[in-house]
């Protein structure tokens, strides 16, 4: 098959970029290399840089592609509350140029990584698809936004749209921002630097962490399953895990006994937050093979090669 992946040099779009050219598809690659790294695709993988935006590239690009996967994206929580403006023009402009230029050159498949972050607060110890989404940051609207212009115009012109909503995915190769960057490589760059393990709040919230050979596993199950044209679908571990819980497996995994700094004047976010698999395992065939202690494992593995 032929691929197109926005976003194709970043953490999940690298991954899975990588996956592909090694399973013998014909993978291209869009990314502005804001946040992503030429150097993570292998070199089979065919890239361009520019942005998501550009239509008459996104056509170029498109020709004969039998799926495209829009990854493309800002990211930042945090950053959005500053950038609204800015995160609406390309979560949400970005995906309305793309699934434009997919209609336009005739794509079969859209596959859209959307966020669980779209479900904000939720009363229920895993949230499945049919709960009512609570967004509580630009970021979580920009995405939710996206997944209705995603279906609403696969709809009128007979696209193929399928939506996976990614929970707290981590593992090798994960960036850093400079702010707020993503819980897991902070907390393994505090903890292997020696320095203070900060945590949000009572560090009692709980996340649902999903290693990213799993997310690979998911998008690459999407691009071909029958049946999910529409779809909304959750990809996650499956499992809950406090702060806290992360902060002492990093413990056992290095060996090492690592006592939190709090800071409770700032917020840890929503309180709970844990995705239902149960969609994901009868329509994508999609179970999570990596619990977290190893994927903690292999994270910190792969950084010390």
């Amino acid at each position: 098959m032929k691929f197109l992946i926005t976003g194709g040099a970043g953490f999940l779009g690298s991954a899975l970029a990588n996956r592909l050219v090694e399973g013998g598809h014909v993978v291209r690659v869009l990314d502005d290399e804001s946040a992503g790294e030429r150097a993570r695709l292998n070199s089979s993988v065919l890239f361009t840089r520019g942005d998501v935006n550009d239509v008459p590239k996104l056509w170029t690009l498109l020709q004969g592609v039998d799926c495209a996967y829009h990854l493309a994206a800002r990211v930042s929580v945090s950053e959005s509350v500053l950038y609204p403006r800015d995160y609406n023009a390309t979560n949400v402009g970005g995906t309305v140029s793309l699934i434009q230029a997919v209609r336009d050159a005739g794509v079969r498949r859209l596959v859209f990584a959307s966020s669980g972050a779209v479900y904000g607060e939720q009363n229920s110890d895993s949230v499945d698809e049919l709960a009512t989404p609570h967004p509580a940051s630009p970021y979580a609207v920009s995405k939710l936004a996206a997944e209705y212009y995603v279906n609403t115009i696969g709809a009128l012109w007979g696209i193929d749209t399928v939506i996976l909503r990614i929970f707290n995915a981590y593992g090798p190769g994960q960036s850093l921002r400079p702010s707020h960057p993503p819980v897991v490589p902070a907390l393994l760059r505090q903890a292997l630097g020696g320095g203070s393990i900060i945590v949000h709040g009572d560090g009692r919230q709980r996340r649902d962490f999903v290693y990213v050979d799993d997310v690979v596993r998911a998008l690459i199950a999407a691009s071909t399953a029958p049946n999910v044209n529409r779809l909304t679908i959750n990809i996650g571990s499956g499992v809950p895990t406090s702060i806290n819980d992360l902060v002492a497996t990093v413990g056992r995994v290095l060996a090492r006994e690592l006592t939190p700094l709090r800071v409770t004047a700032e917020s840890g976010g929503v309180s709970h937050l844990c995705a239902d698999l149960e969609r994901a395992r009868e329509r994508l065939g999609f179970a999570p093979q990596i619990p977290l202690e190893e994927g903690i494992r292999r994270t910190i593995a792969a950084g010390a090669n």
